[in-house]
């Protein structure tokens, strides 16, 4: 095998040997780093350093070492770095403040071995460190090269460097050499680095860590070069067009024309003077204009102003609707939208009534409240067409942040006025009908609370001088008529309530749906299904049927559903090439629909064939429902178990029908000792939904009497009322919910708490009392004797009624 290049050491001159036996001064430096062959200007300031130039001879040798820590200021021999430079002082200039300036030559790399003198300055014994050099190869020979070329690379697009250096480089043939004049040229090397190459003996190494070091530099100064290019091109482009401006700006005053900004700005006043602000909203847009003039157009403040200014000029502050008010047409309007709702629209009307009479008087805030489906928002658009207004709706569902009201100041970016202005800015007019919906589902969290920023919008008192936080300056808000939706009260904060006059809406009779069915629901999904009253015909007897059996609700939404998908059925059966007619009955209905999904008729008959079991009735956020109590017993130990996801209120009720029936119990029929003997249990069915409230006080008694007594309840009869342990009946809400909701589900005799006779007759018609008996009742036992069967005879009866029902069902 060939024998392997060994590395070969230079061999050492005279002058190193001589250096090998002798101590020579050592002068630490910050910072610095002096290399072999290179010449380095250094400042001598401490005294220790002093002393030792001027201790120096003809013989002007010195050891040049970099401590390891530049703060230090009288370093030890442990705080210098092992490897230093021989190097020769050629020149000493004394400063003004006691320094020398000294001009010092690097010789060869030396090893300190031993300190011989610490003090005044510190000597050691060094051994020079000659280069490993190893036979030059292709490798080594394109290295070199590469550090040549990036080297010189470097020194080209740096300001900084001298092309000298690119000269003297390409002049140095030994590569050790050019490794160490490149380091010690090279700026932005730290000193960790360059006394890393400077302890690199091997030349190779050497030349590999240099190389990663210039192609490191080389990148870092190409994208310096970069940003500096695109920074140095925008700054000529901005220059270029203030140039520009300047010159324009300067032609258009020779030619007596106005910049683009002075027109603008001359717009903007023209639109000021025309906008009817008051006085002081006026002065503040003025103030705001002026500063725009006064600004560049490029500053950061001058959109935000100029929008600022753009909404206060578009806002009508005193453009009103001016229509006048028309009575009669206004009644036609209402009427020909809306079916009954008879207390809504005279309500409307007493105010168009009054605002004739007197045109600058407040707008109304006005609250509707009712189940879904029952025409609330569709009502505020008849309202708004009756009185010749624009309507504006906002829907408050799921609001939480107090600035979607108030708006945001304009500080933030992106700032933007309230709903509210917004809604009237989109009106263009200062009395529009704003309709805020779903009043009730308004959110509350960190952000702010939306209910209590509604407080000054909707106070009549106040209103007139709404600020918003964007604008800063007041509106008035007096001309526009509120109007809020809400399901339910509950949610909504007492003050706003107070704010606000509360007008009910409560369901539909079957009877009051098949007119608005035939009125509005079957015309208008008739056309949006693309077919013609000629292509499909409704009965009342189907419409009555889908009522009852696929419905179960106050307002008409789902009616309309079933209506709608009927129509597309007959739709598609038109497309499919089949143009015959379609009449709508039962059973087209259970073939389109699907089978019976309620069975009103049957329902209550079946429910109450056994003892135990009453009917309630029941208020809902959707309206009012019936409510079945059951109540069981079985041998124990006078335990009574309640089941049905009962809530506090109703659960008191339970505790005090128990206490009357114990107490009772003798008058009743009911054995002493049969509390101590058995357990009760009483559920309310639909054991998912929460329940709550007294008014099912009377149903639980006649629940529990009928199961102890064993004598089932009356068919068809319904009751709701709070009791007390003396065995009065307490008045209950919801009157006309409930009673609805009982004739909805087929009941015939309602029992009702006397004081509840005033909501019976001021809130229900005639109409929707038809087939029902009103029982008004003031004690337990006036209920008991109206629920349950007083003889044998009289509930033979009614289990042949309840047969009846049954057999004569619909399959």
């Amino acid at each position: 095998m060939a024998n392997q290049a060994q590395p070969e050491r230079t061999e050492g001159n005279p002058r190193e040997m001589e250096q090998k036996d002798r101590a020579l001064p050592v002068l630490p430096v910050r910072d610095t780093v002096l290399f072999p062959h290179a010449v380095l200007p250094l400042t001598v300031g401490r005294e220790s350093s002093v002393n030792l130039i001027n201790s120096l001879g003809e013989d002007k040798t010195i050891v040049v070492v970099a401590q390891r820590e530049a703060r230090i200021d009288n370093p030890q021999p442990t705080e210098l770095f092992n490897v230093g430079t021989v190097a020769i002082v050629h020149k000493v200039v004394k400063m003004p403040n006691q320094s020398l300036f000294v001009f010092a030559e690097g010789l060869d790399r030396v090893v300190l071995k031993e300190f011989a003198q610490l003090t005044p300055y510190m000597r050691a014994v060094v051994e020079t460190v000659p280069d490993v050099v190893t036979p030059k190869d292709a490798q080594q020979e394109a290295l070199q090269r590469n550090v040549l070329t990036l080297f010189q690379q470097i020194v080209a697009g740096s300001p900084t460097l001298s092309d000298e250096l690119s000269t003297v480089a390409m002049n140095i043939e030994e590569p050790g050499r050019l490794v160490d004049f490149i380091a010690s040229s090279l700026p932005s090397l730290s000193t960790t680095d360059k006394q890393d190459v400077l302890e690199t003996p091997d030349v190779r190494t050497r030349l590999e860590k240099i190389n990663q070091h210039l192609a490191k530099e080389l990148e870092v100064q190409q994208l310096r070069n970069k940003i500096q290019s695109e920074v140095q091109d925008r700054v000529q482009q901005t220059q270029r067009e203030y140039y520009l401006r300047e010159q324009m700006k300067a032609i258009q005053k020779e030619l007596g024309e106005q910049d683009e900004n002075a027109r603008d700005t001359e717009e903007l006043r023209q639109k000021i003077e025309g906008a009817g602000m008051p006085d002081d909203v006026k002065k503040e847009a003025l103030k705001e204009l002026g500063r725009l003039a006064r600004m560049s157009p490029m500053a950061a403040d001058y959109s935000v102003t100029r929008n600022y200014i753009e909404w206060l000029a578009v806002l009508p502050w005193n453009k009103s609707s001016g229509v006048e008010v028309d009575i009669i047409k206004a009644k036609e309007i209402l009427d020909t939208d809306h079916y009954d709702l008879t207390k809504v629209k005279d309500r409307i009307l007493d105010y168009l009534s009054v605002r004739r009479l007197k045109p600058s008087m407040k707008g109304p805030i006005l609250c509707f409240v009712g189940p879904p489906g029952v025409g609330k928002t569709s009502l505020g658009k008849s309202i708004a067409r009756s009185l010749g207004r624009k309507f504006v709706r906002l829907s408050l569902g799921g609001v939480h942040d107090e600035a979607e009201i108030r708006g945001h100041r304009r500080t933030y970016i992106g700032a933007l006025p309230g709903q509210i202005i917004q809604g009237i800015r989109r009106a263009e007019t200062n009395d529009p009908v704003f309709m805020l919906d779903e009043i009730d589902k308004v959110g509350r969290d960190f952000r702010g609370d939306p209910g209590a920023a509604l407080l000054e919008a909707l106070d009549p008192e106040q209103n007139s001088s709404f600020r918003d936080n964007y604008l800063d300056v007041p509106f008035d808000l007096s001309k526009v008529l509120f109007i809020t939706t809400a399901n339910i009260l509950d949610p909504v904060a007492e003050p706003l309530r107070d704010r606000m006059e509360i007008i009910e809406l409560q369901g539909y009779t079957e009877e009051e749906k098949l007119h608005i069915a035939f009125q509005y629901l079957i015309p208008r999904q008739v056309d949006e299904n693309g077919i013609t009253k000629d292509n499909i015909e409704f009965t009342h007897e189907s419409i009555g049927f889908i009522v009852r059996h696929y419905t179960r609700e106050a307002g008409v939404r789902s009616l309309e559903r079933n209506i709608g998908t009927i129509c597309r059925k007959q739709a598609r059966r038109l497309a499919e090439g089949k143009p015959e007619k379609l009449v709508v009955t039962p059973q087209v209905i259970e073939e389109l629909l699907g089978g019976i999904k309620i069975r009103v008729d049957t329902e209550i008959a079946e429910r109450t064939k056994r003892r135990g079991v009453a009917v309630g009735l029941a208020w809902t956020p959707s309206g009012g429902d019936i409510l079945f109590v059951e109540a069981t017993k079985m041998k124990g130990k006078g335990d009574f178990k309640i089941t049905g996801q009962i809530q506090d209120v109703m659960r008191e009720s339970m505790q005090a029908a128990l206490s009357w029936v114990r107490s009772n119990a003798r008058e009743l029929g009911i054995g002493e000792d049969f509390f101590s003997n058995h357990d009760l249990h009483i559920h309310v069915p639909a054991g998912a939904i929460p329940k709550d409230g007294p008014s099912a006080g009377v149903t639980i008694v006649t629940a529990l009497v009928s199961l102890l007594s064993e004598r089932r309840v009356r068919p068809y009869t319904a009751m709701t009322g709070e009791i007390t342990l003396s065995g009065n009946v307490l008045p209950v809400g919801g009157i006309k919910e409930k009673t609805l909701a009982a004739k909805r589900a087929g009941v015939r005799d309602i029992i009702l708490p006397a004081e509840n006779k005033t909501n019976v007759i001021e809130d229900l018609t005639p109409e929707q009392l038809e087939n029902l008996t009103i029982h008004y009742v003031k004690t337990i036992d006036e209920v008991l004797n109206l629920a349950l069967p007083s003889s044998p005879r009289e509930e033979r009866q009614d289990e042949a009624e309840r047969e009846k029902v049954l057999v004569n069902a619909p399959a």
